[in-house]
């Protein structure tokens, strides 16, 4: 079943902004001897900008182009690494479909509205999506009715985890046993 993917060698990380892909991107990384990427920073390398800054400056529209194109390019990089993506990347231009042709480990880090809102509270300053938010019961209301947006896309990926109440090392290791 390998052969049918494009690049079996990359494993994606994928779900809702908080649910810690960066952190177990990187401890995964470093368990499996491998590279870890994240779209988001190689996007912001790429246009020597910060996301927010280029999505505030190219609007949504203009972001999820760049993003997709950058998603293209990481996906056909042929080598063996751990590739982080940003939460929105699976919802937009079919990527979710480019994503599970490429490889059959792809593994969404599930986590509940809660536990999200929790997580991003005190750092919301810093991602312009929910910035706006005043207190974390409407962070909470908000994630929930985001998330429920996005899991049509999270769901369809080989491999669901979830991050709640787990350690990073218990999640890494159940990501570790399946590829």
């Amino acid at each position: 079943m390998q052969n049918d993917f494009t690049n079996h060698k990359v494993i994606v990380l994928l779900g809702y902004m908080g649910c810690g892909k960066s952190t177990v991107g990187a401890v995964l990384a470093k368990k499996l001897q491998l590279p870890f990427e994240d779209l988001d920073d190689q996007i912001a390398s790429t246009y020597g900008s910060s996301i927010a800054a280029l999505f505030q400056k190219e609007g949504a529209k203009g972001f999820r182009a760049i993003e997709n194109q950058t998603l293209i390019k990481a996906l056909n990089d042929p080598r063996k690494r751990i590739l982080s993506l940003g939460g929105g990347t699976p919802c937009y231009h079919k990527n979710m479909e480019r994503i599970n042709a490429t490889t059959p480990h792809v593994f969404y880090l599930e986590a509940t509205p809660a536990s999200l809102a929790a997580r991003l509270f005190p750092h919301r300053e810093n991602r312009p999506l929910i910035a706006h938010t005043e207190s974390e019961s409407e962070l909470k209301e908000f994630v929930a009715k985001h998330l429920f947006e996005r899991q049509h896309y999270y769901r369809q990926a080989s491999h669901r985890v979830s991050v709640d109440n787990t350690s990073v090392q218990d999640v890494v290791d159940t990501i570790a046993s399946l590829c």
